[in-house]
């Protein structure tokens, strides 16, 4: 499991169970109303806002939920919204670097919620600067199989257009890039009449910390945890969980 990989693929996986669609579902929609307010309401002129409009509806967001979070994120009525991004810093099991990045109007709950996880889960905060100096940002794209569509066909595409690394994740190729490269390297699998299902700015870290099935069981309860909170958007974590390690600790899932 490459290091991008953990919040990509796993990801997916994830969106597919309906208990926590309501949680994805509102993280889709508040991601839409920061790049409204950011960047403008028109996704013609704002490529976060194409991208976030696009990530929500291959989650299957319905479009009305969708022009109602451009309409707050533009400012417009009275139910506009003002979020407030922080990161968070700490360590979980293993000295596991994790940043935790929360869009929220209320940085005292958000803190609060973020502590008791860590807390709960054998984790700590951690000062500003702690672990972030472990990540770099990057984008992700995340494209997809399909007829015609493979590792070779979206490789041919993103390198030229500045693309650093590109894998085989088993029902989707990701495309890495620097952060500055996401819209042109997304622009590039478009025209190449290719499909994509996000293309996101990540933090991507720089080493990672391998981890037997105990490990990972503990890293993903911490990481579930966080995601719970309505507060936190994103956590990056800096592990790596070989394949063998991952099926069995999914197989004990089933």
């Amino acid at each position: 499991m490459s290091g991008h990989s953990k919040w990509a693929t796993t990801k997916h996986k994830k969106a597919a169970i309906d208990a926590k669609r309501g949680k994805l579902f509102a993280k889709l929609i508040k991601n839409i109303e920061v790049a409204a307010r950011t960047g403008g309401g028109d996704p013609a002129g704002n490529p976060t806002l194409f991208d976030a409009i696009q990530k929500a509806k291959k989650t299957s967001v319905p479009n009305d939920n969708i022009d109602r979070a451009v309409k707050r994120g533009s400012g417009e009525g009275a139910d506009a919204v003002d979020y407030q991004t922080i990161m968070y810093e700490g360590y979980g099991n293993n000295g596991i670097a994790v940043l935790v990045e929360c869009l929220t109007d209320n940085k005292n709950r958000a803190a609060a919620e973020v502590r008791m996880a860590f807390t709960r889960n054998g984790g700590n905060l951690a000062d500003p600067g702690s672990v972030s100096y472990l990540f770099s940002r990057k984008g992700l794209i995340v494209v997809p199989k399909a007829d015609g569509v493979g590792e070779d066909e979206v490789m041919e595409a993103a390198l030229e257009a500045g693309a650093e690394d590109v894998t085989d994740e088993g029902d989707v190729i990701e495309v890495l890039c620097e952060a500055t490269d996401l819209v042109s390297v997304r622009k590039a699998i478009q025209e190449a009449g290719m499909d994509y299902d996000s293309a996101d700015a990540i933090f991507y870290p720089s080493m990672e910390v391998d981890v037997d099935a105990e490990g990972y069981r503990k890293i993903q309860r911490l990481i579930d945890t966080l995601e719970d909170s309505d507060d936190v958007q994103n956590v990056y974590a800096n592990f790596n969980a070989s394949d063998e390690v991952i099926a069995e600790v999914d197989g004990d899932d089933d």
